[in-house]
């Protein structure tokens, strides 16, 4: 088989796929080999997972968001209950760093699946072969 080659499998909604790390092509969950880093290739259908371009763009803005609501969650909690200085660091950092995480793998896994499912390329200028 190879990597053009489509296998059908029922098509998963995008956020469940990308939340599963699921194959845009077959399906299995091969797409991430950690926490949010992705696999060379489908260890299923072989395909390369290097040919599509997500880069860094989701983390700015996730961190961004993520931030906001940490910092809403946390003044909330600190006019409502007046807690120390110390529950707060006990509580925020991991709540943060498993908000940014768990947000980063979805919206990287989707980003890669929409552009298997929408055939999305890297723009090439066109020559005009009239001149």
């Amino acid at each position: 088989m190879t990597s053009s080659e489509p296998v059908a499998h029922p098509s998963l909604p995008l956020i469940m796929a990308a939340s599963r790390g699921c194959c845009p092509r077959c399906g299995a969950t091969t797409l991430f080999a950690g926490l949010i880093g992705f696999s060379s290739h489908c260890r299923q259908c072989d395909l390369d997972y290097g040919q599509f371009n997500v880069g860094d763009g989701p983390a700015a803005f996730l961190t961004l968001i993520v931030g906001a609501v940490m910092v809403a969650l946390a003044l909330y909690v600190e006019l409502t209950f007046h807690p120390p200085l110390w529950v707060h660091m006990l509580l925020w950092t991991p709540i943060t760093v498993a908000a940014v995480i768990g947000s980063l793998r979805i919206a990287k896994g989707a980003l890669l699946t929409l552009e298997y499912r929408n055939k999305a390329r890297e723009g090439q200028l066109v020559k005009d072969m009239r001149s």
